[in-house]
């Protein structure tokens, strides 16, 4: 359980509003556009709260468009938001005040931090005098992200002549050179292979650990919310849709069960038993309502040769589809936000 008297960040009612130019094709429009400019109001964020604990890793998702990496953003100070507040580590982020920046960090997957053309290492030579680093403080940084990532071999290779996983891992080792207590990691495993993302999973658990360093974590990849967040926030069409803990998320949007079941031989009929949702084999998958789990158990051990049976909540992505295709009276931000636990 995490103590605090304060959040390390707070957002109050934080929104973005982007004036678009808008136009009709063609050359009489392009000249009259030059007299006569019409705009659109875009909404990016439409005024969301929360607040997140000292040490705390929350997983921040949303669909494409939803503003996740627009807040995120704003919270680094990148960008100034139209209306609302935030506080970080107690600053105001788009004042961009010296001692905030050294203590933040935002990673955005797949584009580069690093000096494309030069050994990493001369990168990270860089980075120290950016962040006026200490010497020692320096190699005791260093030599820690090579524990925890092995960055040993790579350190002499300039960056354009590493795998997207090695570039990834000393983009991320880079970021956290100056040992920031505040990550806002966008999309970090983004395009990696499978034993890519489990080792960035398992370096920003360790960090995160080590530093009591909060993070905030956007991705589409559920096994990184997972792996990382107890807690997620959803934002949808730019608004607050559920704050709380990742299992009561799957419990609000998720009314049904999945059935496993594994057989001794093959079986005619199973249409009787309900929603098949795949046959491989022996092994048959099942969905029933939650209220009839239970009853649907019984008759399968009753009624068929089986070996093995579980039953499991849907994965978290199936239930994440859920909450973004639900229909606009169900996703009512106000009815859906959950209290965080």
């Amino acid at each position: 359980m995490i103590e605090s008297t304060a959040p390390a960040l707070s957002v109050r009612d934080l929104r973005k509003t982007y004036s678009v130019p808008e136009r009709e094709s063609g050359m009489r429009a392009s000249i009259r556009s030059l007299w006569r400019r019409r705009t659109s109001e875009v909404v990016a964020v439409a005024g969301i709260t929360f607040d997140v604990a000292p040490g705390e890793v929350v997983g921040f998702l949303g669909p494409n468009g939803a503003g996740k990496t627009t807040t995120l953003k704003m919270l680094a100070g990148l960008l100034h938001p139209t209306a609302g507040e935030a506080r970080v580590l107690g600053f105001e982020p788009w004042q961009r005040e010296h001692d905030y920046l050294r203590q933040m960090t935002l990673v955005m997957g797949q584009r580069n931090q690093l000096v494309w053309d030069i050994p990493v290492a001369d990168s990270y030579e860089l980075n120290r005098a950016i962040y006026a680093i200490p010497i020692d403080d320096y190699r005791g940084a260093l030599a820690e992200l090579d524990e925890l990532l092995e960055l040993g071999p790579l350190l002499p290779k300039p960056v354009r002549n590493l795998s997207l996983g090695e570039r990834m891992k000393c983009e991320l080792a880079g970021a956290l050179l100056h040992r920031p207590r505040m990550l806002f990691l966008d999309e970090p495993t983004l395009g990696l292979d499978v034993t890519a993302q489990r080792r960035i999973r398992a370096f920003v658990a360790a960090y995160a650990e080590r530093h009591q360093a909060t993070v905030l974590l956007t991705s589409h990849y559920m096994a990184d919310v997972e792996a990382l967040a107890e807690r997620v926030i959803v934002i949808h069409r730019g608004g607050l849709l559920f704050d709380g803990a990742l299992g009561t998320l799957v419990e609000r949007f998720s009314p049904f069960k999945t059935v496993t079941v594994d057989l001794d031989y093959p079986v005619e009929g199973l249409e009787r038993f309900g929603e098949i949702v795949s046959i491989e084999e022996l092994r048959i998958t099942l969905r029933a309502p939650k209220s009839e789990a239970a009853a649907l158990t019984a008759r399968l051990l009753a009624e068929l040769p089986v070996i093995d049976l579980s039953v499991s909540d849907p994965p978290i992505d199936e239930v994440i589809d859920r909450v973004f295709s639900a229909p606009a009276d169900e996703a009512e931000p106000a009815r859906l936000v959950g209290t965080s636990a």
